[in-house]
């Protein structure tokens, strides 16, 4: 069900949930809270600022800031100035930090007193920046957020009414190459909260969200920024994911909504069998994106704490999300759901472009108003991904009959062993499965027969973790060929901000085990 009244321009949302819940409290951190009525007015203030500051319609603005309010004040005053957001990891290095400001010709930095230094390091490489602006400076200094936000412009916010134009540049997370970025519009951003979280999740203004989710990725923009706007609920921004931390806050039962990562869900479940608990106050439901989500794990969750754990499958080319899975009796377990609604899907043979048939595997494509405008000065990249309408994913999938979707793996990620092609996450699912395993990944390694065998990475849950049990496991479980043909046993896998595996650094990490 498409609920049309969540897809419109920020600033009507903002103004709408001002009049009808303005002293509610709309976003909070451990250090700060801002209400609807104050969001409203100290984003119109950020971009009649902005606009002062010479920041023109289209222009780009970066947001380099850990999570916060003033995360989300900063990102919703660019889109009030007819700007572009460039949202920027905190923990981004600075070769990183200079690709992305030169690329996209920011203007405006807005940062940290302690990240200032480096990104005024960073001007000559980067010359399009004429501003930084900084947080936590004290108000009465030059470039004081906190002054911009509190006082009125001279120009009144833009707030432009086309939400098609592009409004963020989000850059992808780098695991098969150099980082692109991708356009985005506030219509393809918004269309997934009125036809996936909204009705899907049950996302409303009854509902506190506790976020743990890194707000530079699309998933957290979509879900922890615009999807709360949208709907008029509450939210708790945790400045980084900490075990301890999100518990002592669940425990406090005032939050209904927590999305995540698996790798989240899995620490979460971790902590409560260690400590004995069994519940989840006031969660009514748990999300998961960004990652595939190993059907073990959300049995096992959902049986431990009595709470439905959604998950679907989405890319940052697609506004986050592509399918969906409901709490419903027809679930099925270990897909990723069906697609949602005004969204067309494929999947057809990487080659050929012939679609397939129920239960065989191929490239999915995707076409619906979620999927991107394009990358940003790739005009190449561009045509590559986006042909006759349907976005390709690069990503391999199959559906049953019912059309649940499951993905496999990726067209870059498949190992080709002496011509069998093998998908990762297929061995990464039966390792999660033996219970001295916390995590995995699996990556090709070359072979001078075979070409390429399988390598696996683990993380070991304790001392008892014995390498050729495991491999009996992955023997009774899986066909010969698939088999790990060494294992690595590390101390953590390496993953973006978002959950996904960056493959290319396991074989950096550690001496075969066996």
């Amino acid at each position: 069900m498409l609920k049309a009244d969540l897809i419109a321009p920020v600033s009507e949302l903002l103004r709408r949930h001002a009049v009808e819940r303005g002293t509610k409290v709309a976003f909070r951190d451990a250090q700060r809270h801002v209400t609807y009525a104050e969001l409203e007015r100290r984003t119109a203030n950020l971009a009649g600022h902005f606009a002062n500051l010479g920041v023109g319609p289209g222009d780009r603005v970066a947001i380099f800031l850990p999570n916060s309010v003033a995360w989300v004040e900063s990102c919703l005053a660019i889109v009030r100035a007819g700007a572009v957001a460039v949202p920027i990891s905190a923990e981004a290095s600075a070769s990183e930090i200079s690709y992305r400001l030169s690329d996209a010709a920011c203007r405006i930095v807005i940062t940290t007193t302690s990240h200032a230094g480096m990104v005024e390091g960073l001007r000559s490489e980067a010359p399009s920046v004429v501003d930084i602006l900084v947080v936590d400076a004290p108000s009465d200094d030059v470039g004081s957020f906190a002054a911009l936000a509190d006082m009125p412009a001279a120009s009144p916010p833009r707030d432009p009414v086309d939400i098609d134009a592009a409004s963020f540049i989000i850059y992808t997370s780098g695991t098969t190459g150099r980082a692109k970025g991708v356009l985005l519009s506030c219509r393809s951003m918004l269309w997934v909260t009125a036809v996936c979280w909204a009705p899907v999740v049950g996302l409303s203004a009854e509902d506190t969200v506790l976020s743990p989710l890194p707000l530079f990725h699309s998933y957290a923009l979509s879900f922890s920024v615009l999807s709360i706007v949208a709907t008029g609920a509450s939210e708790y921004i945790l400045e980084k994911y900490s075990t301890r931390e999100a518990t002592r806050l669940l425990e406090s039962g005032e939050f209904s909504v927590l999305p995540g990562v698996p790798t989240i869900f899995h620490y979460l479940m971790e902590a409560a069998q260690a400590e004995g608990r069994k519940t989840l106050p006031g969660i009514r439901v748990c999300v998961s994106a960004g990652a595939i989500m190993p059907a073990a794990l959300n049995s096992t969750f959902e049986g431990a704490f009595g709470v439905p754990l959604l998950d679907g499958y989405g890319i940052t080319e697609t506004s986050t999300m592509v399918t969906m899975n409901a709490a419903s009796s027809s679930r099925v377990m270990g897909s990723c759901g069906l697609p949602l609604p005004g969204v067309a899907l494929r999947i057809v043979d990487p080659v050929s472009l012939r679609d397939l048939e129920p239960g065989e595997e191929g490239e999915l494509i995707v076409r619906g108003p979620n999927v991107m405008l394009g990358y940003h000065n790739q005009p190449e990249e561009t045509a590559k991904a986006l042909r006759n309408g349907w976005y390709h994913t690069g990503d391999l999938a199959k559906a049953d009959r019912n059309g649940f979707v499951t993905i496999t793996g990726r067209l870059k990620e498949l190992i080709i062993r002496g011509g069998q092609n093998i998908a990762p996450a297929e061995i990464e699912e039966v390792v999660l499965a033996f219970a001295s395993v916390l995590d995995c990944a699996v990556a090709g390694i070359p072979h001078p027969q075979l070409g390429e065998v399988p390598a696996l990475y683990v993380v070991a849950r304790d001392a008892s973790f014995d390498d050729q049990a495991l491999i009996e496991h992955c023997r009774l479980h899986l066909s010969s060929y698939k088999v790990p043909h060494v294992v690595h046993q590390v101390d953590e896998i390496p993953r973006t901000g978002s959950g996904k595996i960056i493959r290319f650094r396991l074989k950096e990490m550690a001496q075969p085990q066996i």
